[in-house]
C-alpha cells in the first residue's frame, strides 16, 4: 500500500464528503455517539473554498482518495476543522501522516502549532491525538472559545467536548 499526501485540488472535492460519510461510521462503536454517522457533512462546494485557499490535503491509496485534513489559520495556530479517514483505511498511518503535512503548512505560515477541537472521550479522537503528542487546552483562545460554542450551538454537549494543541 502506498499512501501520498497532496493538496486537494478543485477535481478532488467531489470525493470528500463520502470519505467522511465514511469515517463517521465508526461512531456506530458507541451507541452514545452513533448518531453522528448519520451526520451533516460537508459539501463539495464548502470543500472546494478550502482547496482554494490552499488549506486542504488529501490522502490517496494507490492513486485513490481515502483521508483528508481541513485547516484554518489562527492568530497563532493552524486549526484542524475536519480530520477523516475512510473507515477502510483507518489504522495504516493515513491521519499521522495528514497531520504532518499539516504541521509542515503551519510552520512554513510562521505559526506556533496545530489546534482542534475533539471528543473527550473518544478512543480515536482526544487519546488518539495526545499519542502524537497533542496537549489539552485548559486556557482556550478566543478562537477556540468561538469554535467550542459553535459545536454546543450545533447540539454537541460542551463537556464531552475538549481542545487541544500541538505546539510546533
Amino acid at each position: 500500500m502506498h499512501i501520498h499526501i497532496r493538496p486537494t485540488t478543485p477535481n478532488d472535492v467531489t470525493a470528500l464528503p463520502a470519505i467522511e460519510r465514511a469515517a463517521g461510521q465508526r461512531f456506530r462503536e458507541d451507541p452514545k455517539f452513533a448518531w453522528l454517522a448519520d451526520g451533516e457533512v460537508l459539501s463539495a462546494e464548502q470543500h472546494l473554498e478550502y482547496a482554494e485557499r490552499g488549506l486542504s490535503w488529501l490522502a490517496l491509496v494507490n492513486d485513490r482518495p481515502a483521508g483528508f485534513i481541513l485547516t484554518e489559520a489562527h492568530s497563532s495556530s493552524l486549526f484542524i476543522v475536519e480530520l477523516s479517514v475512510d473507515l477502510d483505511w483507518q489504522g495504516n498511518g493515513m491521519g499521522r501522516q495528514l497531520i504532518a503535512r499539516a504541521a509542515d503548512h503551519a510552520r512554513r505560515l510562521g505559526l506556533a502549532s496545530l489546534t482542534l477541537t475533539t471528543f473527550r472521550d473518544v478512543p480515536w479522537n482526544a487519546p488518539f491525538y495526545a499519542k502524537l503528542g497533542f496537549e489539552y487546552v485548559t486556557e482556550l483562545t478566543p478562537e477556540l472559545r468561538e469554535k467550542r460554542e459553535e459545536e454546543a450551538a450545533h447540539g454537541l454537549a460542551y463537556n464531552s467536548r475538549c481542545a487541544m494543541r500541538l505546539p510546533l
